[in-house]
């Protein structure tokens, strides 16, 4: 036999690379499988991403549609910047009509305050009585800023209190409260004293649940306290903080449905600078992931009591107190300030 003959100890060549029919069958069709699911894979998350892409599309649309405030900060200078913090001055009005074309009186006044470090946040109240000095305009009550100069008068005002620039500003209608409640299935508070409103509504001492019009009259009410806009200033630290503590839920932040419903509510009854935009939240809001209801902070501007000028009931500002959380602001250890 020849050396190239085959035989069954020797196999030849081409003996050992044939590969039966069926084996190939399968070896075509498990490969025609493999595509098919990474298409179907690679499928769905293009629809995953287009679907989150036109919901973030819409939330940014939604709240770009916020009427814009076209004069914000004043001339000349300024408050030299903490760098890093950001500060932002939001301002309450009962009703809209009191704030449209920046005129009319600030019914509410508080200024928020981001450290550089993104750890906490602090909000300040200022009474809308407290006796200030208005620039250009002399002594008054510091709400009447508003009236007198529109947003940059307050601002100037304000700053000048604080003694650091405002980086933004949001003007709140108190009716937006209503919808907000809504859209958050009710905000939980625990409400220190009982009291009826003017406006009828009863709340009882303890933990109550604020939706719509309660919601609403809890936080405008002052007429129910003999201390007044003490009283109130309070309540909307309360509601405020216990807004923010139902937004920062996972139940809400991992329902968009919920999270749309909040901005649509939200969105035509507020005023914002035009560099407030929805990148801009964005951003904040991803600088303050790690925040909780627990961080934030909410005090007064320390005040004397209150007093008689020019015949006028007003609120006498502790100016050796706000010295010490001026520097505290520049400082970034606004977090541990305590009231006396």
């Amino acid at each position: 036999m020849s050396p190239t003959s085959s035989s069954p100890e020797h196999p030849s060549p081409t003996a050992v690379l044939d590969v039966p029919a069926e084996s190939q069958t399968s070896r075509k069709k498990k490969t025609d499988w493999v595509r098919r699911a990474f298409f179907i894979v690679l499928t769905l998350l293009l629809v995953i991403l287009i679907a989150v892409g036109l919901y973030l599309w819409n939330l940014a649309s939604t709240f770009n549609s916020a009427e814009r405030i076209d004069e914000v900060f004043p001339t000349g200078e300024r408050p030299a910047a903490v760098e890093g913090a950001q500060t932002i001055l939001l301002l309450g009005s009962d009703t809209r009509s009191g704030l449209d074309d920046n005129a009319g009186l600030a019914d509410t006044i508080m200024v928020a305050y981001v450290p550089a470090d993104q750890s906490t946040v602090s909000v300040m109240s200022i009474m809308r009585d407290n006796w200030v000095e208005i620039p250009g305009h002399g002594e008054a009550k510091i709400n009447a800023a508003m009236a007198w100069g529109g947003v940059p008068l307050i601002v100037e005002t304000v700053e000048s209190i604080i003694d650091i620039p405002i980086d933004h500003v949001a003007i709140i209608d108190f009716e937006g409260f209503e919808g907000i409640t809504s859209a958050l299935g009710g905000v939980t508070v625990n409400n220190p004293r009982a009291f009826t409103a003017v406006s009828g509504e009863t709340f009882a001492e303890g933990e109550i649940t604020l939706e719509g019009s309660d919601a609403l009259a809890f936080v405008r009410e002052r007429k129910a306290f003999a201390t007044g806009d003490y009283e109130r200033a309070t309540n909307q630290q309360l509601f405020l903080k216990s807004l923010i503590g139902e937004v920062l839920s996972a139940d809400t932040l991992t329902n968009p449905v919920r999270i749309n419903e909040l901005v649509g509510s939200l969105t035509p009854y507020v005023q914002v600078d035009q560099g407030m935009d929805a990148g801009y939240l964005a951003g904040l809001a991803w600088s303050l992931r790690d925040v909780r209801s627990g961080d934030i902070d909410f005090f007064t501007m320390p005040t004397l009591g209150t007093g008689t000028i020019a015949g006028q009931s007003v609120v006498l500002p502790d100016w050796d107190q706000i010295e010490v959380i001026r520097q505290a602001l520049k400082d970034g250890t606004i977090d541990a300030y305590e009231a006396p």
